[in-house]
Formats: structure tokens, sequence, C-alpha cells
């Protein structure tokens, strides 16, 4: 509902445009840009901050990699974009379009020093370092300093070709083919593509989640909306240079093959039985075609990992739909020995919370209350719930899936743009299931996922373990259409809150019981990003009926003195397993060498990486043996705390770790 009252609101208040207008103008930003602030959850007023920002993100955007511009150009520029805001009001954006020059002469001085360094008498230096967040570099203050991150850039670039079994002579064709396309792309580049760039950089200025979607953005959103979309199934963002992996959509090619994660850095793409293309500092949108094709046809990646340390891979997936069983939830069962005993439970994978007519007409919430009726009469003793990879969805079905453990009572709450509280409850007094429970999240468990978490937790009714908290996506998101063909904005109009009364927002959903995980790093989760916006609180909503005993469901509420003897046994058996073991030396390498790469590394975990690809027979490993060696133990110790609380609760000795599925 409200997204139509929101739509309605933009019609009224946007402009009369002539029928020609189908593309952003310079004279219609600054009605764009009020609309933006009308809407908005905390900005209102166009601030020097915001213009400033504004500037800060459209440099960004015109050189992520710090290749291209000198450190006069930026501070011109800084001092020219600012001024269009008040300029633009009378149509003037005369310095958007001198953008144009300056970016050809760098994109033309960057292809003139990728040929001349890769002329006849190049060898590739094994001895350089590239910082890979430009974060942490300055822009350069001349071209000889310039040249100096160029020359590392490309030797990367070489290496990646080579380790794609690419010869030499190759991959400098290739490589100088890439300066030459950037070049290219720079000079088909037109005043409007500036001004739609100028717009988007004005949302992102508000907070990472606003944004402006021109019309063939707009498409492109929702072609990566529907479930049926040919591809390798993946989220892809452009990061300071890099095409970076946002989200692995759970049943699409890439997750079925387990071979590339969030955060891994694509450095560049093949087609099936062709070379590598470098898409280094490339177009997201051209990124995105390249990987994308037709069923059935395969594409290989090469791929920069450092959140398991700095090194590069190879990977290869064949493209697909996405599996709609693979992408539902799905219970398995687990079995602990105690005495001459077992123990079983049920351990229920949500990857999404899905539905509306997607999924063959399914939903999460009526697979999840299937799937708890099927492990009851299974008689399992407790149930481990998986969300470590459940990026979020309908915000609904989040609700409903609550109240399969609580008798009823609110569940989360947004505050609006216009300061309105609305709180979203079970009101169901049913409860499905009223045995222990444990919640397995991680830095990837975002949006409803959290608020599925944080309801549950404030209540006391599951125990929370996993990475140290959750994403920390508390923003609310309304996608309007813009009339004329404009595109859309995507503003963000609120804040979610849990009962306690906390918003989600940074902070996340601490877990009870912390467990060692690759993702814990500083560089995932919300308040990482550029402007996100400051958490919030509000009065706590917490219901009184959630465990009303006289309906003969009361469940055992998670206590204090309950989280300290079940962390106790936990700490024990993580400080002794080798796979937790090798996770937390993976994160103490990635901290100490944070955003540097030495490129001589990088070749030899390459090397290492292809011995590991074929077992002892010098076979290549078959898919269900690559997925068990990469399944994380978070599920195995989540089934272990969860056996600790049911063998708590009953007073019976100690586990036998083994498992037996």
């Amino acid at each position: 509902m409200k997204r139509w009252i929101l739509t309605l609101a933009l019609l009224f208040a946007f402009p009369v445009l002539p029928a020609s207008a189908a593309q952003l103008s310079c004279a219609v930003m600054p009605q764009l840009f009020q609309l933006f602030l009308r809407f908005h959850y905390v900005n209102k007023e166009l601030t020097n901050d915001i213009r400033s920002h504004t500037v800060d993100q459209f440099i960004k955007g015109l050189d992520p990699s710090k290749t291209l511009l000198l450190d006069a150009d930026v501070t011109k520029l800084k001092k020219d974009l600012v001024a269009t805001f008040k300029s633009a009001e009378a149509g003037d954006c005369s310095k958007l379009d001198e953008v144009q020059d300056l970016m050809v002469t760098r994109a033309t001085e960057n292809e003139a020093y990728a040929k001349e360094l890769l002329g006849e008498k190049y060898a590739l230096d094994e001895n350089v370092e590239l910082v890979t967040d430009p974060e942490k570099r300055k822009y350069p203050k001349d071209l000889a300093e310039k040249k100096k991150t160029l020359a590392a850039m490309i030797n990367f670039q070489i290496s990646n070709y080579l380790l794609s079994k690419t010869k030499l002579p190759e991959a400098k064709k290739n490589v100088v083919h890439s300066y030459e396309l950037v070049l290219k792309r720079m000079k088909e580049k037109k005043s409007q593509d500036r001004y739609v760039d100028f717009a988007e950089s004005f949302a992102l200025a508000l907070d990472p989640h606003s944004s402006y979607m021109s019309a063939d953005t707009l498409e492109e959103f929702r072609i990566q909306m529907q479930l049926s979309l040919e591809g390798i199934g993946a989220s892809l963002s452009s990061q300071d240079g890099f095409t970076v992996v946002e989200e692995v959509i759970p049943g699409g090619a890439a997750d079925r093959a387990k071979t590339i994660q969030t955060k891994d850095k694509i450095m560049a793409v093949a087609q099936d039985g062709k070379p590598s293309v470098s898409v280094i500092d490339m177009d997201l949108k051209d990124v995105v075609k390249m990987i994308r094709g037709k069923k059935g046809s395969k594409v290989t990646l090469t791929i920069l990992r450092q959140g398991d340390g700095n090194k590069t891979l190879q990977v290869s997936i064949v493209r697909d739909k996405i599996d709609i069983k693979e992408s539902a939830a799905k219970i398995t069962y687990e079995t602990r020995k105690v005495g001459d005993k077992e123990l079983k439970v049920g351990v229920i994978d949500l990857p999404s919370f899905y539905g509306g007519g997607g999924k063959e007409g399914r939903s999460s919430y009526n697979d999840m209350k299937t799937l708890l009726l099927e492990a009851k009469k299974n008689k399992v003793e407790g149930i481990v719930l998986d969300l470590s990879r459940n990026g979020g969805g309908l915000l609904e079905d989040a609700v409903r899936i609550a109240g399969l453990f609580i008798r009823k009572g609110a569940v989360v709450a947004t505050k609006g743009f216009d300061e309105k509280v609305e709180v979203l409850s079970d009101r169901d007094d049913d409860v499905v299931y009223n045995g222990p429970v444990v919640v397995l999240t991680s830095r990837l468990s975002a949006s409803a996922s959290e608020i599925l978490a944080g309801a549950l937790k404030d209540y006391k009714r599951a125990l929370i373990v996993g990475g140290d908290h959750t994403f920390g996506k508390g923003t609310v998101q309304v996608v309007s259409d813009l009339p004329q063909g404009l595109g859309a904005m995507k503003v963000s109009t609120g804040m979610f809150f849990i009962p306690a009364g906390e918003s989600t927002q940074h902070k996340g959903v601490n877990s009870d019981i912390e467990l060692p995980s690759v993702f814990t790093h500083e560089d995932i989760g919300e308040k990482s990003m550029d402007y996100s916006l400051p958490p919030q609180k509000i009065t706590s909503f917490l219901g009184t009926d959630a465990n009303a005993s006289d309906t003969g469901k009361a469940w055992e509420p998670v206590t204090g003195e309950l989280v300290a003897t079940l962390k106790k046994k936990s700490s024990e058996r993580v400080s002794k397993d080798e796979k937790f073991t090798e996770i937390s030396k993976s994160i103490e390498e990635s901290q100490k060498n944070k955003g540097v790469v030495k490129l001589a590394d990088l070749r030899k975990k390459a090397a290492e990486e292809e011995s590991k690809k074929k077992d002892d027979k010098g076979k290549e490993k078959s898919r269900k043996a690559k997925i068990k060696e990469t399944q994380a133990p978070l599920v195995s110790e989540g089934v272990n705390i969860l056996t600790d609380w049911i063998l708590n609760s009953k007073g019976a000795g100690p586990i036998q770790v083994s498992s037996k599925p």
C-alpha cells in the first residue's frame, strides 16, 4: 500500500515534461533531488555535506581504482562540480560536460603507457605489490607516480592471464586491448550519461541503499529480480574498479557449484573455449553481459579472494536457471550419541524469505511450517535453523515464521520518514514447534533474516550462534517508477526495529555464542559502507503472550546462565577443532596483509589450489565431494551446542561429537 501512495505522490510532485524528455536532463535534476529529499528517512535538506559527498561519489565513479586522475584533477573537479548544484537550477551543467575531455585525456595516457610497458622487452615482475583498496591510496601527484600504480596493475593483469594458461604474447595483447576499450568507452560517453552518473552519486550520498535508476538500469534491475534468469546466479556490484560478488543466489549455478563466495573480486572473464578478458575498471553492465548467457554454456572467472588469505582462483560455472528446489527451505537430520542412545535433531536450511507467486507458488512460511511438522513427526528433540547465508526477502514471511515458534506477539516495527511507527505482529495463537531452537547467523545474514533472529532472541526463544553479528542492514527501501520513462528512484524511507526497541542498523544481531567465521571482516557489513545511516532506538514493544503456559506448548526460555554453560562447552570443542583453527589462522593472515596483495604469493597459492583440485588418484573431485569439503563447521557445532542444551535440560551426560547424518 505504501508503495502505491509514494508512487502517486511522485506523479503529482514531478514536473510536467515534454514528450521528448525520455532521458534525464540537466534541468530535471534539481527536481529529482528534491524528490529524494522529500521521502528520505533522515536527509530532508540539500546540505553542504550532501553536495560534497555527491561530488566525492561522482569522482569515485569516474576513477574507482585511482589509476586515471591526478591529484590536481580531483582538487579542481571538487570545486567545479559543487557549483553544479546551483547552475543546474538554470539548466547549466557545463562543468559536467567538461569532465568528458579530461577523462579522454587521462585514458589516452593510460593506453599509451600500457603499450609502452608491454613492449618487446617486457617481463613479468613478480616482486610487485598492489594495494587493492583504493581508499588506502592517494591520487598520484603526477604522471610518473601514476605510472607506478599502473605498472603494478598491469603486472597483475598479465599474471591472471598466465594463470589461465594464456601465452604471454596473447596476454599482452589482451591487456592492451582492455585499456583500448576503456578509452573507447570514455570517448563514447554522452552528456546525458554524466547527468545519470551525477544523479546516481547524489542518491548514494544520502545512504548506501538509495539509488537513481535510469531506464536502462531499471530494466536490468527487473531482470535481476526474475528467478528464471539464465546465468551463474549471483548478484554483482562495482567497487573500486573491481566487480564484486554481493550475493550467491540460493539455487543458482554458482551456489550449486560451490565455487565463488560473497566478496570475491572478479578480475577476468572467459567464454567457453575462448581467452580471458580483463574486467578491471570495466563498467558493471558490460561485465554482467559477459557473465550472463544461455543455459548449458560455460563461463570461466578469474577471481581474487582476500577473505581467506590472498589468492587467485580459476572457476568454471555452467550457466543455468535458478533451481526452485535448491533455493527452497529444506531439512536434514543429525544424530549425536549420548552413552548408548542416539539423539536426533533437525537442521533446516532457509536461504531466503521467498514467496509472492515465485517458486511455483511456494512460500518460505508454508515450507517452514511443513518442515517443522515433519520434524515433530520424526520426533526430533531440537531444531537448528540456518540463516547464515540468508540475505533477506519478504518481511511478511519473516514475521509469520517467527510466529511458528511463539504463541503470538509483535515481531518488527518500522519507523517511516513521517515519524510514524508501525508494528507487525504474529497474531496466530498456535505454537507449531516449542522445542529448543538454535539459529545460525553470519555477517551475510541480512535484512529480514536479522529481524527473525532478533525477534527470537529478544523473546529469549532461541539461541543465536555464529559470526560476531549479522550484516546490520536496518533500513527500509521503496522503489517507485518515475514518470515519462525517466527510470525509477529507490529511496530509504524508514528503519526496522526488533521487539526490544533496538534497530538492526549497523550492529545487526549479536551472537550468544560466537564462532570463528571467514566472513568476520570489517569490510563486510552495513557500517563499513559510505554514508550509512546511524542506528536509532525506540521504546520496547515486546509482547506479553509469546510464551503463555495455558496453551500447553510453553517453551524453555534462553537464560544468561544457560548461555554461559553452553558457551564454555563450545569453546572447549572449538579450540580443538582443526577446521575452526584453520579459519582463525586465515582471519589473522587476511588482517595482517589487509589491502596489500603480493604477486609472488598469489602465483604460489594459485599453484597450490591447482594441485588441490584433484584427489590422490589424479581425478577431478565429484561435485558431492566438493560440497562436503567446502561445508563450514558452523552447522556441526550448532548441532553440538543444541545437543548440549537438550542434555542440560535433561541432566544427562556428555555427548560424543562424531555425527551420523
